[in-house]
This record gives structure tokens, C-alpha cells and sequence, in this order.
């Protein structure tokens, strides 16, 4: 059972940064393409943007340019880079297989909070 461990969040100021890391257990991680979700209060969870197990990735319009999904497979891990954050990217974040996958079992999340 692969376990996922998310971390990284925090508050920023608008337009700030903040790099998340999403750690998993089993080597079964290398053959996963992964994604960071988020949900905010009162909304649906959304994919925020996934990454294969090439390298290949791809984002959801809302992040495209400011985001920046990677994996270092050796690590067994997931970031995103997230820049020029806004309010609107308040969320709590998580990592998971990528959507068309068998999710996994969710982890904890990171809440990211953007205000000023």
C-alpha cells in the first residue's frame, strides 16, 4: 500500500511562492503518472496539474504558466512549484495518481493559504 505524504503549504502574499513536496512509500511510485490536486472550502477537489512517469505534464488552465510539476522517481517524489500564487490558489493540496489511475489512498494535504 503506497502511503503519501504531502508538505510544503503555508501562507504567502499574493503574487508569492511556494514549493510543495508529496513524499510516497513503495516503489511502485517510478511507474505512476501523478498529480497534485487541490480542494478549496466548499468547492470540489480539481487536478491542479499531472505528471507521467516520462516526464511528460500537464496543467489546468487556471495554473498554466505560474505552476510547475516535477518528480525525482529515485526519491520516490512529487513537487509543485507554485509562483505569482493568488487568493484564488487557497486550497488544501494533495498528490495522487494521476486521474485516469486507480487512486491511491489520500494523504493528509497541505494547506496553502494566499493573503494579504
Amino acid at each position: 500500500q503506497v502511503q503519501l505524504v504531502e508538505s510544503g503549504g503555508g501562507l504567502v502574499q499574493p503574487g508569492g511562492s511556494l514549493r510543495l513536496s508529496c513524499a510516497a512509500s513503495g516503489s511502485i511510485f517510478s511507474i505512476y503518472a501523478m498529480g497534485w490536486y487541490r480542494q478549496a472550502p466548499g468547492k470540489q477537489r480539481e487536478l491542479v496539474a499531472h505528471i507521467t512517469n516520462g516526464g511528460a505534464t500537464s496543467y489546468a488552465d487556471s495554473v498554466k504558466g505560474r505552476f510547475t510539476i516535477s518528480r525525482d522517481n529515485a526519491k520516490n517524489t512529487v513537487f509543485l512549484q507554485m509562483n505569482s500564487l493568488k487568493p484564488e490558489d487557497t486550497a488544501v493540496y494533495y498528490c495522487n495518481a494521476a486521474p485516469w489511475l486507480t487512486l491511491l489512498s489520500w494523504g493528509q494535504g497541505t494547506q496553502v493559504t494566499v493573503s494579504s
